[in-house]
């Protein structure tokens, strides 16, 4: 019996689904802006993500050591940091390649190139470049060098970076998290204004099919027999909106991919829509469907009442 009424529900709503062309369409319609929307947003995320990391990879702190300093010690200052917490990634100049680097940056100032020719010795130190997890960690990091690194070691270090930098770390992690949080809101925002929109279009249309909720109410029907083929109509909106968004997001991407790669310095629309269809896919028709048939079951709400 339950697998009956099951299959009347399920055959209802299709067939409610193909019988109301023009407010299917509507329907329809409102539900791929919506979705859209929630779409273009996943991709902007996406590329603004994309362009944090790369800005976050280029942030770094680099620790000058003394002349004297031999390669052996800092391969030692080396390993100390490389045990500082929230470290990624260390990487160790040495006092000829920092030298080496400086007379070609240098190639064209004969006085310079002059002064250092007649030096004995190399007048530079070995570099140490450190890569944080995240921005917040450069200051952390750069104060346990100053204050708990072994005092041998922290005699062989000339000079710290990051606070000739502090400032600009700090704004660069304020920007990130200003980015982040109103990528969120915005998302939020249209999601709730399109979900509106999207619960008032389908309203409408089960308004259509008022008289036939009421005599259906009247003949002794059961509130889950009324609303079960009105909420398979508003899943197979979203299914099918999530579907169309999908198809309309590959040539969009195609076309805007080259642009968005050059504006964002960071991977193209087209590859990030063909890398993650899959999880695009699941996204859009879960949000769809359940959309859907969230609206279609708040939406008959009102005609069920006594």
């Amino acid at each position: 019996m339950i697998f009956t009424t099951f299959k009347r529900i399920i055959r209802s709503g299709f067939l409610g689904f193909w019988r109301n062309g023009f407010v299917t369409f509507a329907a329809i319609l409102v539900m791929v802006i919506t979705l859209f929307i929630l779409g273009g947003f996943i991709f902007l995320d996406a590329m603004l993500d994309g362009t944090v990391s790369q800005i976050k990879d280029k942030v770094d702190v680099n620790v000058y050591l003394v002349p004297d300093a031999s390669d052996e010690e800092a391969q030692d200052v080396v390993k100390a940091v490389e045990d500082i917490p929230n470290v990624k990634e260390v990487t160790y100049r040495t006092k000829k390649e920092a030298l080496d680097e400086f007379r070609e940056k240098h190639k064209d100032d004969k006085l310079i190139i002059g002064s250092l020719d007649l030096l004995d010795a190399n007048p530079l130190g070995g570099t140490i470049n450190i890569v944080a997890d995240n921005p917040e960690a450069y200051g952390p990091i750069a104060t346990y060098i100053d204050e708990r690194l072994d005092p041998e070691l922290r005699e062989l270090i000339s000079k710290t970076n990051y606070f000739d930098n502090q400032d600009a770390i700090s704004r660069l992690s304020e920007i990130i998290r200003t980015i982040n949080w109103l990528s969120i809101v915005i998302l939020v925002i249209f999601a709730i204004i399109s979900a509106l929109i999207t619960f008032n279009t389908i309203r409408l249309a089960i308004y259509n099919s008022r008289e036939e909720i009421s005599v259906m109410r009247l003949v002794g029907a059961s509130n889950t027999y009324i609303r079960g083929p009105f909420v398979i109509e508003g899943m197979m909106y979203g299914l099918v909106a999530a579907l169309a968004a999908l198809i309309l997001f590959y040539p969009l991407s195609a076309w805007v991919g080259p642009a968005s790669k050059t504006f964002f310095g960071t991977t193209d629309m087209f590859t990030y829509y063909i890398d993650n269809f899959a999880q695009l896919f699941v996204i859009l028709v879960t949000f769809g469907v359940t959309l859907g048939a969230l609206s279609s079951y708040i939406a008959v709400r009102r005609y069920l009442k006594a």
